[in-house]
């Protein structure tokens, strides 16, 4: 007794006893193969097979028409439907979803520019801050450097008046001598002229009274130069009050 494979379109399976095959149920369009088969064969073209195939009944034909008007009434509906649809999609649910597709995409293009112009204004700002905050620096760069240049002024100026009240006072000292040696001079030629007005042997009277006439001009050339010297200690004085530090 043979054993045999059978196969149900796709993949073979076996191999099976006679019994086994009954129980399988095959018909006579079933693929079989056994051992010293040259092929596949057909379960009705083996003899030995012909006691295990089943009664198929003939298909009814009176049914037929039936069958075809429902399988035309089904075309039919296929047809209406596939006209409702597009690329396979009811065409309501069609538009909807291009209408939530046009809206996400008009959100995204909303969205992306708003980002750009956002962060187009941040740039801005950020610039602006920057241009702001490197004028105050620079203002306060020129303050910095008005005040350095105010106190170097000041410091310069207090210079120029500690230059001057020294020279002031050097002049003051250099005149106050000499005024005193002016005085000294003034009281000499002041006794000179008392011993020219009290002598008068030796010389005529013409003699004496040029002499005593030379010595009243030095006395008044002499009066005249003190005035002069304290004439310039007041205004020496007077600048030197003018000078504070």
């Amino acid at each position: 007794m043979n054993s045999y494979f059978i196969h149900n379109g796709t993949e073979s399976s076996g191999p099976f006893t006679l019994l086994e095959l009954k129980a399988k149920e095959i018909v006579k369009t079933t693929p079989v193969w056994c051992e010293g088969m040259q092929d596949w064969k057909y379960a009705a073209d083996v003899a030995e097979l012909q006691s295990l195939l089943g009664v198929v009944p003939p298909p009814i034909k009176i049914l037929q028409p039936v069958f075809n008007e429902e399988i035309k009434v089904l075309e039919e509906l296929e047809h209406e439907e596939s006209k409702s649809k597009i690329i396979g999609i009811d065409k309501t649910l069609f538009f909807i979803l291009c209408a939530l597709l046009f809206l996400v995409i008009g959100t995204f293009v909303f969205t992306f520019f708003q980002d750009s112009r956002s962060a187009e204004l941040e740039q801005k700002n950020s610039v602006t801050e920057k241009d702001n905050l490197q004028f105050k620096l620079q203002e306060k760069r020129i303050e910095e450097q008005k005040s350095l240049l105010i106190e170097q002024e000041k410091l310069e100026i207090e210079r120029e008046l500690r230059e001057k009240k020294l020279i002031l006072n050097n002049n003051l000292i250099g005149i106050q001598e000499n005024l005193f040696v002016k005085v000294s001079a003034l009281d000499q030629t002041k006794d000179k002229l008392a011993k020219a007005q009290d002598f008068q042997f030796l010389r005529t009277d013409a003699e004496r009274e040029a002499e005593i006439n030379n010595i009243q001009n030095e006395i008044k050339n002499l009066n005249n130069e003190i005035i002069q010297l304290k004439t310039e200690m007041d205004h020496i004085y007077l600048e030197l009050e003018k000078i504070k530090l």
